[in-house]
C-alpha cells in the first residue's frame, strides 16, 4: 500500500506577500494583475479577504465591490519561486519521490520512508510544523493511497490541516464532495455531469464507465477511475523533467487588437518566444495553434499543420497569421491571443535534405539562434523586427522571460 501526500502552501502568493509586509498581515489582501496592462484580476488572496467572498480570477472592481478596504499587491514572481525551492527542499528530507503541481503544490510518496520516519500522518504533521517555523507560512496536506485522494485530502480541510484518506474512509469524506473537487473536473465538464444529474464525486463513481466514456471521451473514464480510487499513477523523482508536449505563449493585450498590424505585431512577439522555447529545448513542431478572445470575452482556439516541421518563428507566425486571417471573420476587437507549437518531436529527428525549402528553413534557423544569443547577451529587447517601432506599447513584451508559472498537466498519456 502505498502512501501519498500531497502539500498545498495555504494562499502561497499573498502569505509571502504578508511575511514581507507585516503592515498588511490583518488587512484583506489580494495579489493582482496590472490594470493599466488589462491583467487586472485577483491571482490569489489571503482569508480575510476570503471571507468577503473575494475569488482567484475575479475582476479587480468586483473585489473592490466586496470590500472597499482591500490591498491589491503586485506579484512577485522571484519570491514565489524562492518559496517553493525551499518547501522543496524541506520536502526531500523525507523523500526523492517528490513531484510539483505549480508553485505551491506537490506530491510526495514516503512509502520507503515510513520505517524511519514514522506514520503519513506523522510525516505530514512534522512537515507542516517545519514549513511554518522555517518559511513562516502554513500548509494543509492530504495523506492517502494515491495522487488523486492526497490532492483531495489537502483542499479539504484549510489552512494549516492534515487530511488523511484511506481505503476505509474514502468513500466517506470523498463521495460526498461536490463533482468539481475531483482534480480535472473544470466549469465545462461540471456543467455536463449536472446536466445529467451527476452532482456529487460519489456520483461519478457509481456511474456506469461506459456511460463516462461516452459522455466526455478518455477523460470521462479517467475521471470514473480517480472517483473510485483507481489511480496508479507514480510520483515522479526530484530530478525527472517533464514530458513537453507543447509550448505557449499567451497575452492580454494593453488594448483591443483592431488593426492586422496590430495582430501581426503581437503575433510575432508570441511566435519568436515560442520559437525561442522550442531551439532552446532542441524540439521543432508540426501544428500551430491559436488561441483569441474578442472583446466580448468570447474565446475559441484554432490549428494547421505545417508543411514541415519547424522551430522558425517565421514558419510560426505564417501558420498563426494565416488561421487568425481565415477564422476571425467575426471581425471583433481582440483582447487577448496565445499561440502554441503541437506535436513536438526532437529537432535531432529532422530529415535531412537539399531541398530548397529546407536549404531556407536552415538559413533562418541559424539567423533567429544569432539572434537568441544576442538577446541572452544584451536583454530582449536588444534586438527587434522594424514592425515593432511602429507600437512600442504592444511590442513591449517579452513573454520567455516574464512568466507565470502554470501546473504541469496531470494527464500526461
Amino acid at each position: 500500500m502505498r502512501v501519498i501526500l500531497h502539500c498545498d502552501l495555504n494562499n502561497f502568493y499573498a502569505s509571502v506577500e504578508c511575511l514581507y509586509n507585516p503592515a498588511i498581515r490583518d488587512k484583506p489582501v489580494a495579489v493582482s494583475g496590472d490594470i493599466e496592462q488589462r491583467h487586472g484580476i485577483v491571482l490569489a488572496k489571503n482569508y480575510i479577504a476570503k471571507k468577503y467572498g473575494i475569488q482567484t480570477g475575479m475582476a479587480l472592481w468586483q473585489a473592490k465591490q466586496l470590500c472597499r478596504d482591500i490591498v491589491f499587491v503586485p506579484p512577485n514572481y522571484d519570491r514565489y519561486l524562492k518559496y517553493s525551492k525551499m518547501a522543496k527542499e524541506i520536502y526531500c528530507e523525507y523523500t526523492d519521490q517528490v513531484e510539483s503541481f505549480g508553485l505551491d503544490e506537490c506530491w510526495l510518496d514516503i512509502t520507503g520512508s515510513i520505517k524511519k520516519f514514522g506514520s503519513g500522518e506523522d510525516v505530514a504533521d512534522k512537515i507542516r510544523e517545519t514549513i511554518k517555523f522555517e518559511l513562516g507560512v502554513t500548509a494543509s496536506i492530504g495523506v492517502s493511497f494515491n495522487k488523486i485522494f492526497a490532492k483531495l485530502g489537502s483542499d479539504y480541510k484549510k489552512p494549516d490541516a492534515t487530511t488523511v484518506i484511506t481505503e476505509d474512509n474514502y468513500k466517506d469524506i470523498a463521495w460526498p464532495l461536490p463533482a468539481q473537487d475531483l482534480l480535472y473536473v473544470g466549469p465545462a465538464t461540471k456543467k455536463k455531469l449536472n446536466k445529467l444529474g451527476i452532482l456529487k464525486i460519489g456520483d461519478i463513481a457509481r456511474a456506469d464507465p461506459d456511460f463516462m466514456r461516452n459522455l466526455l471521451g478518455k477523460n470521462g473514464y479517467i475521471l470514473w477511475l480517480f472517483a473510485n480510487g483507481l489511480d496508479p499513477s507514480p510520483v515522479a523523482r526530484i530530478s525527472s523533467e517533464p514530458v513537453i508536449k507543447s509550448i505557449g505563449n499567451s497575452t492580454t493585450t494593453p488594448r483591443d487588437l483592431i488593426l492586422d498590424d496590430d495582430i501581426r505585431i503581437t503575433m510575432y512577439v508570441l511566435c519568436e518566444s515560442v520559437a525561442a522555447r522550442l531551439r532552446e529545448d532542441h524540439f521543432v513542431c508540426s501544428t500551430v495553434q491559436i488561441t483569441i478572445r474578442d472583446n466580448e470575452l468570447f474565446s475559441y482556439t484554432r490549428q494547421g499543420k505545417l508543411s514541415l516541421p519547424s522551430c522558425n518563428a517565421e514558419d510560426i507566425f505564417e501558420k498563426a497569421f494565416y488561421l487568425y486571417k481565415t477564422n476571425h471573420i467575426s471581425k471583433k476587437p481582440i483582447r487577448s491571443l496565445g499561440v502554441r507549437a503541437c506535436d513536438l518531436s526532437e529537432e535531432k529527428d529532422v530529415q535531412l535534405s537539399f531541398l530548397p525549402e529546407i536549404k531556407r528553413m536552415q538559413a533562418q534557423h541559424n539567423l533567429e539562434s544569432v539572434i537568441d544569443t544576442i538577446r541572452k547577451r544584451y536583454g530582449h529587447h536588444s534586438i527587434q523586427r522594424a514592425i515593432m517601432l511602429k507600437d512600442k506599447e504592444l511590442s513591449d513584451l517579452d513573454p520567455k522571460s516574464d512568466h507565470i508559472i502554470h501546473p504541469i498537466s496531470f494527464f500526461k498519456n
